[in-house]
């Protein structure tokens, strides 16, 4: 019965971390990517020193490996939460992760709106906003969601990952009882766990992608 109640309370803490991470990641990310795209050479308003610096920031973070990341922001993490184990010190540097996967994808994704319909939008007056809300986003948005379900997924294995450094969740479930203890059986309970979440959050991606791209 104690494992089993570890294993609930620690899939709620994967769910969480991942959840919240994923909210941050999405609304900071995706407006770091609008913003990206938006000051790119073929966006509606190009600033190249801008989108050469923005861009150079992403890439050089997005380069550094999940694990070096976690342990870089310890600092910041300890500062902003007070500790640097535990689920909540884990979301800090998952948020991170989830803003720069989101925002390259985002700003690569709406390349992928045809240039003819932002054409038509401007040829009829309408402002950049009004064209990003309107036109570019819907027009982007199935492709959008199929990004953020590997993104998620992505987020999800980072999560796991956590558990190397004391991050809460599965991951650290399975490094304290599953590998120091040789619990096998375990082990492999908690990797069929991870298993039927990643399932869950691509049949939820795929579902909403078709939803999205032929009403």
């Amino acid at each position: 019965m104690a494992i089993l109640n570890l294993l609930a309370y620690s899939f709620y803490e994967t769910i969480f971390m991942v959840s919240l991470s994923l909210f941050i990641g999405v609304m900071v990310g995706g407006s770091l990517g609008i913003l990206l795209y938006y000051h790119s050479t073929p966006g509606l308003k190009p600033r190249p020193l801008l989108y050469k610096a923005l861009g150079f920031m992403v890439n050089s973070l997005r380069s550094i490996p999940y694990i070096i990341l976690t342990v870089l922001l310890i600092p910041l993490t300890r500062f902003i939460t007070g500790s640097s184990i535990g689920t909540l010190s884990a979301i800090v540097p998952l948020s991170l992760a989830a803003i720069l996967l989101i925002a390259r994808a985002t700003e690569d994704t709406l390349r992928t709106v045809p240039k003819g319909l932002i054409e038509m939008g401007l040829s009829l007056g309408a402002d950049p906003l009004f064209i990003i809300k309107k036109i570019i986003l819907p027009e982007a948005l199935p492709t959008l969601i199929a990004e953020l379900t590997n993104i998620t997924i992505i987020l999800v294995g980072f999560s796991a990952m956590a558990g190397t450094v004391g991050g809460g969740g599965l991951g650290d479930l399975a490094i304290r009882y599953g590998y120091q203890r040789y619990d096998t059986v375990l082990m492999a309970f908690i990797v069929l766990i991870l298993l039927l979440i990643v399932q869950a959050i691509q049949a939820v991606g795929k579902y909403l992608t078709n939803y999205f791209r032929y009403q």
